[in-house]
């Protein structure tokens, strides 16, 4: 190795913001501009970590240009909006921070890109409350965990590893029942035969989840359910499930909105499934676990609930913040023509493109996301 060249560096504890789980004991090698996960990471991170990042430059109209030259190009479609939008919010605690103030200056919206699931997930927060737990208290506490239309294994990789199958915890393996109720293949679940209880699958198609969270709840109030099967499962089976709820003594039931979205008004699953929790709580110790704000979805509500009062989908169009979850979507803003300019933000995800949409748009990306219209300003980020 000649002198020139830089000696690898070896990070350690490194944090993963490409899903919600957030791990953060990654070990990343990085040596000559290139980098290597050489330790606990999930397919996830291998191919974020790893993937080639292209040394990119600003652009105007497709030229590159000199950073100053975006920036001032970016301030000038801005100065000109009277109501941008700023979508995507891939980014975190700071850039929303950033972005919020940002909106309120120029009388803008903010929806991030996963608002559609975000917002299924808050509307039962407001209308009805929920009760939900945190990741230590599912690792040590758990003693059954029902997945509702989600197998965590394939979209939050180290799920199991972390929560279910880890040493260190309070509750040995062996003391735990998984459950899945949905669509979720068998062979995609990484839990050993040879240790703990066998897992126990209800297959059914996604969109008669409700129905079925509806009819365990039904069956643990103790009503009389006059058929043979719901949603194609047995009814004896769902009778098992409830009384293996009933007899938990720290049960949690898991979903994810985002995977929710192609059934009709998934917010009513969710609502199921929240009503059901706050029941067993009645003679046992039950919670919800939501997966999802990925993208820094959960960072970007947090910090928008905490500078303006109100979550996601907010206009500062006549000065003070107003709450909109319907009107100040990204699609009905865009459909409606409700706004001239967009600022799209990715930071986490090649694979996200900005809406396409006939007015002045900036992007800042760490990819130039292949669009039918041009970007007015692409900085990398």
């Amino acid at each position: 190795m000649s002198s020139e060249q830089k000696s690898p560096v070896l990070h350690q504890d490194v944090p993963c913001p490409f899903c919600s789980l957030l791990c953060d004991d990654l070990t990343i090698h990085e040596h000559e501009g290139k980098v290597k996960v050489a330790d606990k990471g999930c397919p996830r991170a291998i191919e974020q970590f790893e993937r080639e990042r292209p040394l990119l430059q600003p652009r105007v109209r497709g030229k590159p240009c000199s950073l100053a030259e975006a920036l001032d190009q970016a301030a000038r479609i801005l100065r000109n909006s009277r109501q941008p939008l700023f979508a995507g919010l891939g980014t975190d605690v700071n850039g929303a921070r950033a972005v919020m103030a940002l909106a309120e200056h120029t009388g803008g919206i903010v929806d991030h890109m996963h608002g559609n699931a975000l917002m299924h997930n808050i509307s039962v927060l407001q209308n009805q409350g929920w009760m939900m737990t945190t990741f230590a208290e599912v690792k040590n506490r758990a003693d059954l965990i029902l997945c509702v239309g989600v197998n965590p294994a394939v979209n939050y990789p180290r799920f199991f590893e972390r929560l279910v199958q880890t040493d260190y915890s309070l509750n040995p393996l062996r003391h735990k029942q998984l459950v899945f109720l949905g669509e979720e293949q068998q062979d995609k679940l990484p839990v050993s035969k040879n240790k703990g209880k066998r897992p126990l699958f209800l297959h059914c198609r996604k969109k008669y989840l409700g129905e079925v969270i509806a009819t365990v709840h039904a069956l643990a109030v103790g009503r009389t359910i006059i058929r043979s099967s719901v949603a194609g499962i047995p009814l004896a089976q769902l009778k098992k499930l409830a009384a293996m709820l009933m007899a938990a003594r720290y049960g949690v039931i898991v979903w994810a909105p985002g995977e929710l979205l192609d059934i009709d008004h998934p917010e009513l699953t969710i609502q199921s499934i929240c009503e059901l929790v706050k029941y067993l709580n009645r003679t046992t110790r039950f919670a919800g676990l939501s997966l999802g704000g990925n993208d820094g979805g959960a960072s970007v509500v947090n910090v928008c609930a905490w500078l303006s009062g109100y979550p996601l989908r907010v206009s500062f169009a006549t000065g003070p913040p107003a709450y909109n979850p319907y009107r100040y979507s990204t699609k009905e803003v865009l459909q409606k023509h409700g706004v001239d300019a967009l600022v799209w933000i990715s930071s986490f995800s090649s694979d996200k493109k900005p809406p396409v949409a006939a007015i002045p748009s900036i992007v800042l990306a760490d990819h130039i996301p292949k669009v039918e219209r041009a970007t007015d300003v692409f900085v990398p980020v």
